[in-house]
């Protein structure tokens, strides 16, 4: 049996796929759900949430509300994730009665916890930081630290840098872990996906660039072949232990002396990933669905010689649509731009992204014309 006819035989005819989270991730789904023949039912708490707009049905609940999510199972086939800000607990009730999640609830455990998270990588071999409990002799730890929520910690929330022993006394919190600070030299991150049958696909290892930890600019460009390799083979480590069903994003720090360190799992769809969207044949989401309806796979490959992805983040408290910018950053030659229709601006908010494909032949001018593309759409977003 070829991996068509067992994902075939697992699909068994999956139409509406429930959503637990209504941002941009949830809506990024809609062109791949209308393609796929698949009705997304969301669960968000706001009525304006980006994927209400594009939802065969919307239940208005809390994230972590189980009820809304018991009744979110009664009106889908299938339950998967936007985001981490789960009640596992409470879904480990549903999934004694039958309610399909995907991925299983079993290869979420081990992750939302970030210290657990940490532990169940290390265990597996794979190369993570230091890191350690709170009840660890400070003392004996080398400063700068990083201190880290264990849960719910995103987009720079939860993250600090600790200088001195002092500092560190002051911010004593059982909720929080400690790891050590790496100098890198760069930040990379991986898209990867599973299907039902086993079948894993990866995509370009791409370069990330932080601002204030949220990631301002991600880079698809060549990297060293050896280090996509190795970072390709961590990828099919870890969906392959979890047994995995969806698409993970994997953050990584590589270092001075090209040594790959993981920096955090996220497992589901990822904001290194939205170049997919017009980069790839296949994108992130479209993927995740496949995977968790069980289709096969689809082709990862690269559509450019390059690509730029530049998120455009709040920089003000306003309620704006920013349309005469978004015109100005669509006639760049290869750009798209996409908006997702959120009515508030906040510094630092994720109001849209925008991708630009380059073609290059030169690896050197091509990260050269990447990062000049880059550099033009921040001066347009900011002016």
């Amino acid at each position: 049996m070829n991996s068509t006819e067992k994902a075939k035989k697992y699909q068994n005819k999956i139409q509406r796929v429930g959503v637990i989270g209504g941002g941009q991730l949830a809506w990024m789904m809609a062109d791949a759900a209308k393609k796929l023949g698949v009705d997304l039912i969301i669960q968000t708490p706001e009525k304006d949430d980006p994927a209400v707009s594009i939802a065969k049905d919307t239940i208005l609940a809390e994230i972590d509300d189980a009820r809304a999510t018991a009744q979110l199972a009664n009106s889908c086939d299938v339950i998967t994730f936007e985001n981490e800000f789960i009640n596992i607990d409470e879904l480990s009730l549903l999934s004694k009665k039958n309610v399909i999640f995907r991925p299983n609830l079993s290869v979420l455990k081990p992750l939302l916890d970030k210290y657990q998270q940490l532990c169940y990588l290390r265990d597996l071999g794979l190369p993570v930081p230091q890191f350690w409990e709170w009840e660890t002799e400070a003392e004996a730890i080398k400063f700068p630290l990083v201190l880290k929520a264990r849960r719910h910690g995103y987009d720079g929330h939860g993250i600090s840098v600790i200088q001195d022993i002092n500092s560190l006394k002051y911010q004593r919190n059982s909720n929080i872990f400690i790891q050590e600070f790496i100098p890198f030299d760069r930040e990379v991150a991986i898209i990867a996906a599973r299907s039902v049958t086993g079948e894993i696909k990866v995509y370009p290892v791409v370069e990330t660039q932080q601002e204030n930890q949220v990631c301002r600019r991600v880079f698809v460009c060549d990297e060293n072949l050896e280090l996509v390799k190795e970072i390709q083979a961590i990828a099919q480590t870890l969906l392959n232990s979890l047994e995995v069903v969806g698409v993970f994003g994997i953050e990584l720090f590589i270092t001075k002396n090209q040594t790959i360190l993981i920096n955090e799992i996220a497992p589901r769809t990822h904001n290194s990933g939205h170049y997919t969207l017009d980069a790839c044949e296949t994108s992130q989401f479209e993927q995740h669905l496949r995977a968790v309806c069980g289709l096969p796979l689809g082709s990862t490959a690269f559509k450019s010689r390059g690509a730029v992805m530049v998120n455009l983040l709040g920089y003000e408290f306003a309620v704006n649509d920013y349309l005469t910018k978004r015109q100005q950053l669509a006639q760049i030659p290869n750009a798209s731009v996409w908006w997702y229709g959120k009515t508030e601006s906040r510094p630092g908010r994720k109001l849209g992204h925008v991708t630009v494909l380059v073609h290059e032949e030169n690896s050197t001018k091509c990260r050269q014309k990447a990062e000049a593309i880059a550099h033009k759409i921040e001066s347009i977003w900011q002016s």
